[in-house]
């Protein structure tokens, strides 16, 4: 009996000691890290969102909101303005509100692990929407949904590619950068310049940022065209740049599409609209519509299975025909 009852208080004393410790469970493999499991609509989300810096964003946004409205779970929303402090600040106004889960798209890959590392203290889970971070401790946040930005680089590659097979003369092509070093601006560069590096006539004679806005894409564009002797395609990290671009190369007498070719990432209905009408070449489409997946994730935690640490948004391109086709119903 004294034998019983000393494996009973040793045990007990262990499952104190772990309790009180502010551990938290790898969260790859156990998600409901502090709450253990809830009815929906006790659960509360905070979101830390990027901004509003092109029509991509928002409708993630709205997606994202309905999605959480339809669910019946409160989500906690905020607007970072493409400023990494303001996210952090969000963040940490989570953890000290003691959410249940975090979301946010991070505005850079770097700078997040102190943060972050409150966060798991914390016991709150964290979930990557959209973009990444570069952080070596892959324990600070649960998964990562979103598109795969390298392979949406390549097929922009790999379509030019193609569209130059029978050429041998020099292809002169500017790069519209998304946000200095957010994910999708690093990783689309990387896999556009893995997809042209084998042919020596592909060269990007200029490339800058434009900050994924429809503005920063028409300056650049502008000054590009001013400083280059000749511009034959346009690789624009999304739509919004892209469309900017289209009103520099309109305003210098020149034909969007025709004159210079024009590579987008989005497929937004702005994008979409302007490939329809040719003044695009051609899209690779990189999905906004995060919410129903971010639901099945955190529903997944709560229940405390499993969840990836990595999931993937299906997506595909479009030409000039198929964007005509798909128009009409077209959601964003």
């Amino acid at each position: 009996m004294k034998k019983t009852i000393g494996l009973f208080l040793a045990g007990a004393l262990t499952l104190a000691m772990t309790a009180c410790s502010g551990a938290t469970p790898a969260a790859t493999t156990s998600g409901a890290a502090g709450t253990g499991k809830k009815a929906l609509t006790d659960i509360v989300v905070g979101f830390a969102q990027v901004g509003a810096e092109s029509g991509w964003r928002t409708a993630n946004t709205k997606d994202i909101q309905d999605s959480f409205k339809t669910a019946g779970i409160q989500l906690k929303f905020s607007d970072a303005q493409q400023k990494q402090e303001n996210q952090i600040k969000a963040i940490r106004s989570y953890i000290q509100q003691q959410v249940d889960y975090i979301a946010f798209s991070p505005v850079v890959q770097t700078g997040w692990d102190a943060v972050l590392g409150e966060a798991k203290a914390a016991g709150i889970p964290v979930l990557l929407t959209d973009r990444a971070v570069d952080s070596k401790d892959t324990s600070l946040y649960v998964t990562f949904l979103g598109s795969d930005f390298v392979l949406e680089g390549k097929k922009a590659g790999e379509w030019l590619v193609e569209q130059y097979k029978d050429k041998t003369d020099p292809v002169s092509i500017v790069q519209l950068e998304g946000t200095t070093g957010s994910a999708p601006a690093i990783d689309r560069a990387t896999g556009f310049a893995d997809a042209i590096k084998a042919e020596s006539k592909f060269k990007v004679v200029a490339s800058q940022t434009g900050d994924f806005t429809r503005a920063g894409g028409k300056q650049v564009m502008e000054a590009m065209l001013k400083s280059q002797k000749s511009i034959d395609v346009v690789y624009a990290h999304n739509d919004d740049m892209g469309l900017g671009a289209i009103e520099a190369i309109e305003a210098a007498g020149k034909v969007p599409g025709k004159d210079i070719k024009i590579i987008t990432v989005d497929a937004v209905k702005d994008g979409m609209t302007a490939l329809s009408e040719g003044k695009i070449n051609f899209i690779v489409e990189c999905s906004p519509l995060l919410g129903k997946q971010m639901i099945e994730i955190v529903t997944k935690l709560n229940n405390g299975e499993t969840v990836p640490a990595r999931i993937v948004t299906e997506e595909t391109t479009f030409t000039q025909e198929q964007a005509k086709a798909a128009l009409p119903d077209r959601k964003y």
